[in-house]
């Protein structure tokens, strides 16, 4: 095998097409671009969800369920994740961030009952389900929820 018998596969590669060239570039008269029509025209780009001015399919399709614009989500912490606290401590929404048991400080927190407490603990929280509230009592700690 030599340089000069390296050749690309056989229609790899292709001429590109020569428009505006008149006939004798076998894309005459029109270019390619047909007869009249919003194609045809220069400047013309259409987006690829226009529909032709019929009614867009977004539109077309009925509008289903409801988005309750006062819904807030909790982050939330189970009463048996806080076991990595020592006894006596304070725990704050900066602590349970400081622990990796919540991703962000701008969220509000709720304590949940999943698991046993066995400390006490003075917790601040946003939110606090009743059970999970009983549970810390009964170990001799405090719940106090914030304002968020």
């Amino acid at each position: 095998m030599r340089l000069d018998d390296i050749a690309p596969a056989k229609g790899a590669k292709k001429n590109r097409k020569r428009v505006g060239c008149g006939h004798g570039s076998g894309h005459g008269k029109t270019s390619c671009r047909g007869h009249k029509g919003q194609k045809a025209r220069s400047g013309s780009s259409i987006p690829a969800w226009f529909e032709g001015g019929q009614m867009p399919l977004q539109r077309r399709l009925p509008k289903r369920g409801f988005h309750n614009p006062f819904h807030v989500t909790y982050q939330v912490v189970n009463v048996k994740d806080l076991s990595r606290f020592p006894a006596g401590a304070s725990v704050t929404v900066e602590s349970l961030l400081a622990a990796g048991l919540i991703k962000k400080k701008t969220m509000p927190v709720k304590l949940l009952a999943e698991g046993a407490i066995d400390r006490a603990l003075k917790i601040e929280v946003h939110a606090c389900g009743k059970k999970a509230k009983e549970l810390v009592e009964k170990a001799g700690g405090e719940v106090r929820i914030i304002a968020s």
